[in-house]
């Protein structure tokens, strides 16, 4: 975290802790994923008194993870591959308050992008300085020429490079991600390579995804930012690495969490109080909830709990959509792949495959098994399911892309789909709530939540979470919490310039 040009918010300002105050405050947390736990942990160090309901037995969410009985073993298994970028302050500073060093998480030196004609691009050794690090990773790559570059609708293309939030969305929200870079001329064979391998880790392919969700994420990982594009990952299983210990931490300031519990529904009671009810046949009366489930848990809350928010709210609630389902398989072969691969590929053209990970390169459980048997642990993704039962196809690909996989037998093997993603489809953003919500005590948060503000992903939901918290202890007269985000507009007054904005100096 070395870029001086970060945003930064400083903490609302008030009293140290709800000690202070004539009773403590209650406030029951519904889901224990990235924003459920850092709005818990956000109001715990404040005093509040925090409940934590999450209808699984993990926690984490979709950065979930257990061990189980996989073919009479038992094996280290979680939803699948995450990046840890350097610019997701705000759930680094999650993480930071189990261990301030990250030593959980370890630097993935590469990750390469192939695409169907075997064109390979590269993210290492790319300058940090925006723009350099986006003109330098264009123009070695083998789909992208210098002429490409000339015939590129320069003005057109402005946005992209000049982002503003939240104004970005105003401009680009009416329009997918693949007329957009149609429009301004962006060569097809660097759009898919490039491009796509990120729309998709949004879960969306390009034409069902808002362009200014891409211009954004191009934003906070290209021309926002100069943390550069390296990311780290985990090098343990997510609940060891991760959530155990910070469930400890949060016990150890009197959090309470109930687990494999479902809020059933939440009623409003008098003095702007609520009572949550779980399907357990639990009531717990709070001055504050804080609802951090995916988009289908929230809206059945909601639509179990009609005192909850006003009319075009609850509306707002009812259009959110997920995106198509995402496949994981999980494979314990019986022999090592190939020194020379990388920790993680994207791919682009191998469908329905989108990203091959070696977990044994950098998770614990998985080198340790890799070490016993002689063997290798081996994750296929595949983003925006369309077919249903692509698991054939995507072991197809994973022999054409590595070619010594195809004489491995398979150990074990564990296949995971969900469906609990956010859409981000073009024209929602004006719709999609946000943090703070109608009714007073009542707040959102979770990567689909609206926050206006360059985040995405498991960063939006760290810092829709630490908003949360921020807006319940605000409510308290209580001091919140810090946020940083990659600059909230275009480092290059050029670039605003060429995209129509008055000129301003840099900041």
């Amino acid at each position: 975290m070395t870029d001086r040009h970060r945003r930064t918010f400083p903490a609302p300002q008030g009293l140290p802790s709800a000690k202070a105050l004539s009773s403590q405050p209650r406030a029951v947390v519904v889901g224990a994923g990235i924003a459920g736990l850092s709005a818990a942990t956000g109001l715990a160090e404040r005093g509040i008194s925090v409940d934590v309901i999450e209808r699984q037995q993990y926690l984490g969410g979709r950065v979930g993870a257990w061990t189980e009985q996989v073919d009479g073993a038992e094996l280290a298994m979680n939803r699948g591959f995450h990046a840890f970028f350097r610019q997701y302050y705000n759930l680094r500073a999650l993480l930071e308050r189990i261990d301030p060093t990250l030593s959980m998480l370890t630097a993935v030196d590469d990750y390469p992008l192939v695409d169907g004609a075997g064109r390979q691009d590269t993210f290492r050794g790319l300058p940090q300085t925006p723009p350099w690090n986006a003109l330098v990773f264009a123009l070695r790559s083998p789909t992208f020429r210098f002429t490409d570059l000339l015939k590129i609708d320069a003005r057109a293309a402005a946005p992209l490079a000049a982002v503003s939030l939240p104004d970005i969305f105003a401009r680009l929200d009416h329009i997918d991600a693949e007329t957009f870079l149609q429009s301004i001329n962006f060569p097809e064979a660097a759009r898919h390579l490039a491009f796509e391998v990120f729309s998709r880790s949004f879960f969306a392919s390009p034409t069902a995804l808002s362009a200014a969700e891409l211009a954004t994420m191009f934003h906070i990982y290209f021309l926002g930012s100069s943390e550069g594009l390296i990311f780290d990952v985990a090098n343990s299983n997510f609940d060891t690495a991760l959530w155990e210990p910070l469930r400890q931490y949060l016990v150890d300031l009197g959090v309470r969490f109930q687990q494999g519990v479902s809020v059933s529904s939440i009623a409003s009671g008098s003095g702007q109080t609520f009572r949550v009810h779980t399907d357990a046949g639990e009531q717990l009366d709070a001055d504050s909830v804080v609802l951090a489930t995916d988009i289908a848990g929230l809206q059945a809350i909601v639509e179990s709990s009609p005192q909850l928010g006003d009319e075009l709210w609850r509306a707002r609630i009812k259009r959110l959509r997920t995106a198509p389902p995402f496949l994981v398989q999980r494979l314990w072969l019986d022999r090592p792949v190939a020194n020379d691969r990388a920790a993680f590929l994207g791919t682009s053209g191998h469908e329905p495959v989108d990203n091959i990970s070696v977990l044994d390169r950098y998770e614990r459980q998985a080198a340790d098994w890799a070490q016993r048997t002689g063997g290798s642990v081996v994750e296929v993704h595949s983003y925006a399911v369309e077919s249903a039962q692509p698991q054939n196809a995507m072991l197809d690909q994973l022999h054409k892309l590595y070619p010594e996989t195809r004489q491995a037998r398979v150990v074990h093997e564990r296949t995971l789909q969900h469906q609990d993603c956010p859409l981000f489809a073009p024209g929602t953003y004006a719709h999609r709530p946000g943090v703070v919500t109608p009714q007073p005590g009542l707040l959102l948060a979770g990567d689909g939540v609206r926050i206006d503000l360059p985040v995405a992903l498991m960063e939006r939901a760290a810092t829709t979470g630490w908003t949360a918290a921020n807006e319940i202890l605000q409510r308290w007269g209580l001091a919140g919490h810090p946020l940083a985000t990659v600059p909230t507009r275009g480092r290059s007054a050029l670039l605003r310039h060429l995209a129509g904005r008055e000129r301003v100096a840099q900041p």
